[in-house]
């Protein structure tokens, strides 16, 4: 069931979710007029993430390439939700997320230099594992 919107980009539209009582982002892929192939070759490198495992890379749940014909898309992708507060949010200090003892807190303000370290860190670690596979 979709819920609302996240955001959209060149490559597809994501919408925040339930998949089997489960909060989940859809990003459903369209089909670009103007580049074809790059379009397809993205929808298919990111499904191959699906296969592979690292705390720092977001899950893909399931995935598929059936839609409507009155939709203009390449499939649909379903992975894990991480949430409602964007890397640009959090990098330009409208907002980010804590740990706090109920588990994760938005906060508004900029992010420590402690806290960017950490960011980083996490995301270099993904890149890196990603670029390994």
């Amino acid at each position: 069931c979709l819920l609302h919107l996240l955001g959209s980009g060149g490559f597809g539209s994501v919408y925040k979710a339930t998949y089997h009582g489960t909060t989940v982002a859809v990003k459903q892929v369209k089909r670009c007029s103007k580049n074809h192939l790059a379009s397809r070759q993205s929808f298919w490198a990111e499904l191959n993430v699906a296969r592979l495992d690292h705390n720092n890379v977001v899950h893909i749940v399931a995935a598929s390439t059936c839609t409507p014909t009155s939709q203009d898309s390449l499939g649909t992708i379903i992975m894990e939700y991480a949430g409602n507060c964007t890397l640009h949010h959090v990098i330009y200090g409208t907002g980010y997320l804590t740990e706090n003892n109920d588990g994760l807190k938005f906060d508004r303000g900029f992010l420590s230099t402690a806290q960017a370290v950490i960011y980083s860190c996490d995301i270099v670690a993904g890149l890196m594992f990603l670029h390994s596979q």
